[in-house]
């Protein structure tokens, strides 16, 4: 029996026990969400374009908005993993900002007679920080236009700011994840964010879709069972790479080990050819090195360069190439390679949905591993599911 069912078949109270209640089937749940999230954002479409031709995007006879993707920890990877897509779709700048850099810099980010369009992911939408920006921004720049996505249809971004300069997007409840850990409202939401992106060319966007859930779905059981394979040989590091888009999946998920460990396996992201510029120094053989490749022949060319130098140092022997489609050449050999099941090439501007399934079963069995539950795996409270308590000078 897998790794997979032997969990899933546990008695209620053996699932309880050991905190795999709600993170384990979060994750699983990912395909099929996709799919109705798309459906969601499609069914949203017209009132959706009309608000962002008022912004200014696509509004063709005038100046597009600088738009800002706004977010905390995992809600700012949301941004760093989509922002490259809706800059290259809808032809404006586009910048992933923190909204704990925004709480506390707000000025510094914001160009007087410029026109703005920011858009907030929260799953709870109830994170003191992200509520305070929008506080603030609306009573100080009220000029601005807010697109507000959530997984909480109960929570404060949802209810408490309306008007004409701000739509809401609220995905099922589903996906507003019960675990400590963003798992599947992570990849909900960076599916509205490349839906926006194409929210005028909807049905080409949907087959992207169907992609991926379908490669997701094959793909699953397999990247559970490597995840828990290297989880057991031990590790006490992880180091997360990724170019580009990817890279927002690499920080993702190395946040997902650190979050689901308590921090008892430290990991840190970097892009492959940043790795080299100081932070290839960490590497030791207490570390696990996970690369997301491009899907780009060039981009993979530095990255398995990369990948063969921590290898010929012998700098650690424990590590992972995570290639989008089946790999065509054989310079990482096949126990350290792994294929995320997509049968035809997608750009990696889509790819962070798949790839951050690695991160999050790696996170997953570490936390079993240490000793903790998943569900609620920082014991002594130092992280919340919600940060709610944060003081608002």
């Amino acid at each position: 029996m897998d790794v997979l069912s032997k969990l899933l078949n546990l008695s209620p109270a053996e699932k309880e026990s050991l905190g795999v209640v709600h993170t384990l089937p979060e994750i699983l749940q990912q395909p099929k969400t996709w799919l109705r999230t798309y459906a969601k954002v499609f069914n949203l479409s017209v009132p959706i374009k009309t608000f962002l031709t008022n912004a200014g995007i696509g509004a063709g006879d005038r100046d597009p908005p600088q738009v800002l993707l706004i977010g905390a920890g995992t809600s700012d990877y949301i941004g760093k993993s989509a922002s490259s897509l809706l800059q290259k779709e809808w032809r404006c700048d586009v910048q992933a900002v923190p909204s704990t850099d925004l709480l506390t810099n707000m000025d510094e980010h914001i160009i007087p007679g410029r026109d703005y369009l920011w858009i907030s992911f929260s799953r709870s939408g109830d994170s003191s920080e992200g509520v305070a920006v929008l506080e603030a921004a609306l009573a100080d720049h009220p000029e601005i236009k807010h697109l507000i996505v959530t997984c909480n249809e109960a929570g404060r971004m949802a209810r408490a700011f309306k008007g004409e300069n701000v739509l809401s997007i609220v995905l099922d409840d589903a996906v507003n994840d019960r675990g400590l850990a963003m798992t599947s409202s992570f990849s909900n939401m960076v599916i509205v964010a490349q839906a926006l992106a194409h929210i005028r060319t909807l049905p080409a966007y949907a087959l992207i879709v169907d992609r991926l859930a379908d490669a997701a779905t094959q793909t699953l059981p397999a990247a559970a069972g490597i995840c828990e394979r290297l989880v057991h040989t031990g590790f006490t590091k992880t180091c997360f790479l990724g170019t580009g888009a990817l890279k927002g999946a690499a920080i993702e998920s190395g946040l997902k080990v650190l979050e689901l460990t308590g921090g008892r396996v430290v990991s840190f992201a970097e892009s492959f050819l940043g790795l080299r510029h100081g932070p290839l120094s960490a590497i030791d053989d207490d570390t696990l090195v996970v690369g997301f490749l491009s899907g780009d022949i060039r981009r993979r060319q530095f990255e398995l360069d990369l990948m063969q130098e921590i290898r010929d140092k012998h700098l650690t022997s424990k590590y992972l190439a995570v290639y989008p489609t089946i790999p065509e050449n054989g310079r990482i050999s096949p126990e350290h390679s792994f294929f995320l099941g997509l049968k035809h090439e997608l750009a990696d501007f889509y790819l962070t949905p798949l790839a951050v399934l690695v991160g999050q079963f790696l996170g997953f069995f570490s936390s079993l591993k240490v000793g903790l539950r998943p569900d609620e795996p920082s014991p002594c409270g130092a992280i919340s599911r919600v940060v709610e308590h944060v003081t608002i000078h």
